[in-house]
């Protein structure tokens, strides 16, 4: 589908262009730890801060997107932790957050269409892909979720999502984690309610 048929499904549905985000409309359910490392961090800040579209932003993950952990490899110590984070998951020490999730972030505050989501899913570059499912994991709600990532359960594209490489998955696998598991590489998604 293009665009132009996309545009007109919605306006005969009468679907809202823009999509609203479920959950908190400030922190995108993620992470508190992962949230602060990207506010905090001078990518986002200072580089990021200046890319006012979409485009400027697509443009960016092609240039910058290596992986879509959320911490840069080797950057997050976990060993030894005692207390309240000791042993608890989606808790740690933080470390260097990534491209991926500040750019994720960032989409976040430019409210994507539903048409610029739609993009990202068709995209020719696997990470623009796999931040669309990623954005829309922790944005949407749960009630959407299969009408978005039925399409793509059998996509064969191959994309690397580890920091420092070595495990490749295809697409329609990262759509069937995304789905099945609550957590993404050491940090928790919002969960999915039982009756869905």
């Amino acid at each position: 589908e293009d665009e132009h048929d996309l545009v007109f499904e919605a306006k005969r549905k009468n679907i809202p262009r823009t999509l609203t985000p479920y959950g908190n409309e400030r922190t995108m359910n993620m992470n508190s730890l992962v949230l602060t490392n990207i506010q905090n961090s001078n990518y986002f800040k200072y580089q990021l801060y200046d890319l006012n579209t979409y485009h400027q932003v697509i443009e960016e993950i092609t240039r910058k997107v290596k992986h879509l952990e959320p911490w840069e490899k080797g950057s997050r110590k976990t060993a030894g932790q005692t207390g309240m984070c000791g042993g608890v998951r989606g808790v740690g020490a933080g470390g260097v957050v990534s491209s991926a999730y500040c750019i994720l972030y960032k989409l976040f505050t430019l409210k994507l269409t539903r048409n610029q989501v739609h993009s990202m899913l068709n995209h020719n570059f696997g990470f623009v892909r796999g931040l669309g499912f990623l954005y829309l994991r922790y944005t949407q709600h749960p009630s959407t979720f299969w009408d978005w990532f039925d399409p793509y359960l059998m996509d064969e594209e191959e994309i690397d999502p580890r920091a420092g490489g070595g495990r490749p998955i295809t697409i329609g696998e990262m759509c069937q984690q995304l789905l099945t598991r609550l957590d993404w590489y050491t940090t928790l998604f919002p969960r999915i309610p039982i009756v869905i």
